[in-house]
């Protein structure tokens, strides 16, 4: 028993040292993030690159026009939302509430497995199969579109979803459903007016998690997306995200350069809007709180 209270005290240092630690390591990547991509505004305006309409680094002189690249993100996410939301709440919903005990332990073992897919295997996949389907069925000259990233991108934010989605309505007290049977409600009438709203919290943070998975994706859309600098009008057109136009263009960008600086800039901007995801995640959350 003497030992316990220094033992404790020593364990609780230790985690209060790994904490500080990684919010230190988050906030030098911020500030490494800002202090190469700020430079680019010296040179090159604020406005001009928010609204600018072209992304041609190597022109003279260069268009660092980011809008067309954040539409371009902004579609392939809300594609992938539309397929993903619907799929993975049912799929949460199935598996908390319907499926028997068997089931649900498989379905949930298969939803982790397509966690752990590596993405260029999502984008050889996509590139096989969705990309010359997109290409046929809607007689286009090319299948690499936002439609076929928002496809690939919806499947691997599927077990995001899911997870989080599950783990929510697992979570609601048993009680509620018994008290929702006993007044004689049916078990889909419980589903849909009691153990749903009950895990509106959870269920919405899912699916904030989720955006911020197709916001983050790399390699599957800048392999699927078609990689075109323009501002999509349809999900039929060829798109270039932001994360993708940082890994395509960041190995011919002179270190230091204007272009450089630019790219770091859409890093900036990238990091921005995954904040704002997940601000908007957490308001979401806190209000549901507060009416339960």
């Amino acid at each position: 028993m003497g030992l316990r209270g220094p033992k404790e005290t020593l364990i609780r240092y230790f985690l209060f040292a790994c904490a500080v630690t990684s919010i230190v390591i988050l906030l030098l990547i911020v500030v490494f993030l800002f202090r190469e991509g700020l430079p680019l505004f010296q040179e090159y305006g604020l406005g001009e690159f928010i609204s600018g309409k072209y992304w041609y680094p190597t022109a003279e002189p260069p268009d660092f026009g980011i809008l067309p690249l954040f539409l371009g993100s902004l579609w392939v996410t809300v594609g992938a939302l539309l397929i993903a939301v619907p799929l993975g709440v049912g799929a949460a919903i199935y598996i908390a509430e319907v499926a028997p005990p068997q089931v649900r332990d498989l379905l949930k073992s298969l939803a982790e497995l397509l966690a752990g897919i590596p993405s260029v295997v999502y984008g050889f996949f996509a590139l096989v199969l969705v990309v010359p389907w997109v290409k046929d069925f809607f007689d286009l000259p090319i299948g690499k579109t936002a439609l076929a990233a928002s496809m690939i991108l919806g499947v691997m934010a599927l077990p995001t979803i899911i997870s989080v989605a599950e783990d929510a309505l697992t979570a609601v007290p048993k009680s509620f459903r018994e008290a929702s049977l006993a007044l004689g409600a049916t078990k889909w009438q419980t589903i849909r007016r009691v153990t749903v709203p009950a895990a509106l919290s959870g269920i919405s943070t899912a699916v904030i998690l989720g955006a911020g998975r197709a916001v983050g994706e790399t390699m599957t859309v800048l392999m699927v997306s078609g990689m075109s600098p323009i501002i999509p009008r349809t999900f039929l057109q060829p798109v270039r995200p932001m994360t993708a136009t940082i890994a395509a263009e960041i190995g011919e960008a002179v270190w230091g350069g204007v272009h450089y600086h630019a790219l770091f800039a859409i890093g900036i901007a990238l990091f921005l809007f995954s904040f704002a995801i997940n601000l908007i995640a957490d308001w979401i959350s806190q209000r549901y709180r507060e009416v339960e």
